[in-house]
């Protein structure tokens, strides 16, 4: 029985590893064709999913999310008659967003910030046909395998939950406030969960694209050379850490959108002429990092430095390093594109956050975050050092969505 027990380790362990290696065998048994069209047609819902951030983005920093004030899972048809006008503006006239933003608004004026709302859902839900219809197709050609099919599973389920996490989250922005003063708003942790899940089903949709389209990845291809090799391991212990700390940052915007605390100290690199602003402790335990205006702030000033510090200092250790060309690519992107977030959030702060610079800001983000994703795909292990190292070689892989779920989960049981 002794005997048989290493025997019986090694069965086990290669079984872990061929499932933590699943982006190796996404692709297994299909032709060329069909592997590469999947890969585009996953790839294109990506870019979907892209433009639904973004759209996102603009609805909420033109106050057009709370517009609807009802929410129907086979969707809704939109007013075509001045009596249905009428009638949807008398439901967002009860709303405590009217009483307290937009007394006196115009029908001509909501119908802009409902249209705005309306684009969003439709867009969000012709996004259900465009994963849907295909999947059907590729697997009734027999392209579907059991791997990819699993994926494909996840993804629809991930992606009909998110349509109740945004109505979870409007719903919130429809109830009346408990202080007269304070203005209606969703809750920043169902906005925070709602931008966490998207973020999740986009690097889902990414990954799995760019392994289908790219089976073999830069690192494995380079795996004779040993220098090149030695490179890659190196860049690929600072990728990881520096890939969650984006998704950190990112998350900890998504508290700064929800709170509006952009539209506070707006001065740079000082808050109002201090440091660390006297509000700072406005609120009892751990509600201050993720409720005071100020908190709130200065944690995604200081974390957005801390990324681009980094960012800059994985680019300063790649350039000594031998790298597969679409490694040292991507390592260049992520330089300037850090920089450039950067700039473009201070510029967004010191403008009292404009729509257009506020929508900019978000894509840079989901934009920086796709550049970290790709470049960890470079940096794959190939299957033989994956059978070698094991689990514990693919956990970090996706580190950007893990961190970004993890800290996601966690605020929003305080909703």
């Amino acid at each position: 029985m002794a005997a048989e027990t290493p025997s019986m380790l090694s069965a086990s362990a290669q079984r872990l590893t061929q499932a933590s290696t699943s982006s190796n065998s996404l692709g297994a048994g299909l032709s060329d064709g069909a592997r590469r069209a999947i890969a585009l047609w996953l790839g294109g819902c990506a870019a979907w999913v892209f433009s639904m951030v973004v759209l996102g983005g603009m609805t909420r920093l033109t106050r057009s999310g709370l517009s609807m004030t009802d929410w129907k899972f086979t969707g809704e048809k939109a007013p075509s008659t001045q009596e249905e006008w009428e009638a949807e503006f008398s439901k967002y006239k009860a709303s405590p967003e009217y009483h307290k933003v937009n007394r006196g608004m115009s029908l001509e004026e909501f119908k802009f910030i409902y249209w705005m709302e309306y684009a969003h859902r439709m867009w969000g839900r012709a996004l259900g046909i465009v994963f849907s219809v295909p999947a059907v197709f590729f697997a009734a050609r027999g392209c579907v395998n059991g791997p990819l099919a699993r994926r494909l599973s996840l993804l629809f389920a991930m992606g009909a939950t998110q349509g109740f996490v945004g109505w979870w989250m409007v719903r919130s922005g429809l109830q009346e406030t408990k202080e007269e003063w304070e203005v209606p708003r969703v809750s920043p942790y169902r906005l925070a969960a709602h931008l966490t899940s998207a973020a999740i089903i986009y690097g889902t949709l990414l990954w799995t694209s760019l392994s289908l389209a790219f089976p073999t990845s830069a690192a494995a291809a380079v795996s004779s050379d040993v220098a090149m090799t030695a490179g890659v391991n190196v860049l690929r212990r600072w990728a990881h850490p520096v890939a969650g700390l984006i998704a950190i940052t990112a998350l900890s915007g998504a508290f700064v959108a929800g709170m509006d605390a952009g539209h506070a100290y707006n001065t740079f690199p000082l808050m109002n002429g201090r440091l660390i602003p006297e509000e700072y402790w406005a609120l009892p335990g751990w509600r201050n990092a993720f409720e005071s205006t100020a908190a709130v702030q200065l944690h995604h000033r200081a974390l957005a430095l801390c990324t681009l510090g980094a960012v800059s200092a994985l680019w300063a250790r790649a350039r000594t390093l031998p790298l597969p060309g679409p490694s040292r690519l991507l390592v260049h992107a992520m330089m300037g594109m850090a920089t450039l977030q950067v700039a473009l959030g201070i510029t967004t702060l010191l403008t009292y956050v404009p729509p257009s610079l506020g929508t900019a800001h978000q894509a840079g983000a989901l934009t920086l975050l796709t550049l970290a994703l790709g470049l960890l795909h470079t940096l794959r292990r190939g299957p033989s050092a994956a059978a070698k190292f094991g689990m514990a070689s693919q956990l970090g892989t996706p580190a950007a969505l893990a961190a970004v779920l993890a800290v996601g989960t966690a605020v929003t049981q305080f909703s």
